[in-house]
């Protein structure tokens, strides 16, 4: 698994999340009005939108909150029009780092990002200077005290999983882009609740970092995931469980 996906179990298990700081609801808010106004306000034929919606009540946003992101996307009520943008760039020692992000002021954006990058020894780089060592794909995490792995693998395969990795708390069940929802709905089907469920980017290949540098890299994912318009960090460092639990940033 990429050290970075360990990484986000380790600092939602600590509580660490985006959710105690406030921030997870404008994030959610984000999607859900940039999913209505480029698919429509309907999630029955909007995917994304049905994903984004999903995700709100999993966080327990209130439904008043929800219909007015919809109306606000759709036109409906005032609201502001958001811009997706992704940014690549160098962590320590040259590990890659993505960074989706959704704005109203691109170039207050990118000038805050190539500060995070610059203030934690790395450095924004050009469109396409590491995404092609990422594969876009869809992923499902399941808690590993609720099923076995044969019967996961069974139902989550039988849907059109391309793989099932046993992670130790948790498994990762991957699969291509436009089968996520199909596996994801066979696994509810059978009774197997989903941690999560969402399109992420997994690395081709890792960097390994220890000491300073995983420290440091640490810092900038943090920092990065704490902005409101970052929606999704995604890096390939390898960095030891130990070392991650004990961040404290």
């Amino acid at each position: 698994m990429s050290g970075h996906s360990k990484w986000s179990t380790i600092k939602h298990k600590k509580g660490a999340a985006d959710a105690r700081r406030g921030k997870v609801f404008t994030k959610l808010i984000k999607e859900i009005t940039t999913a209505a106004r480029l698919g429509g306000g309907d999630p029955g034929g909007n995917p994304r939108l049905r994903k984004a919606i999903d995700d709100a009540k999993a966080q327990n946003m209130p439904g008043d909150n929800i219909d007015r992101a919809i109306k606000k996307g759709t036109g409906e009520l005032e609201g502001v029009v958001y811009e997706e943008i992704t940014y690549e760039g160098y962590g320590p020692e040259g590990a890659a780092v993505i960074v989706e992000c959704m704005t109203d002021n691109r170039n207050r954006t990118v000038a805050d990002i190539r500060h995070l990058f610059s203030k934690f020894n790395g450095n924004l780089g050009q469109d396409g200077c590491v995404s092609f060592l990422f594969d876009k794909v869809g992923l499902i995490e399941v808690d590993g005290s609720v099923a076995g792995e044969d019967r996961l693998m069974e139902i989550a395969l039988e849907a059109g999983a391309d793989d099932i990795k046993d992670e130790g708390d948790f498994f990762e069940i991957h699969t291509a882009i436009d089968a996520l929802d199909r596996v994801a709905a066979a696994l509810d089907a059978a009774g197997i609740a989903c941690l999560s469920a969402k399109i992420t980017r997994l690395p081709r290949t890792t960097v390994p970092l220890s000491g300073k540098s995983a420290q440091t890299m640490l810092k900038l994912c943090a920092g990065l995931e704490e902005h409101d318009d970052v929606q999704n960090v995604y890096a390939n460092f390898d960095i030891s469980d130990e070392e991650m639990e004990a961040f404290q940033g």
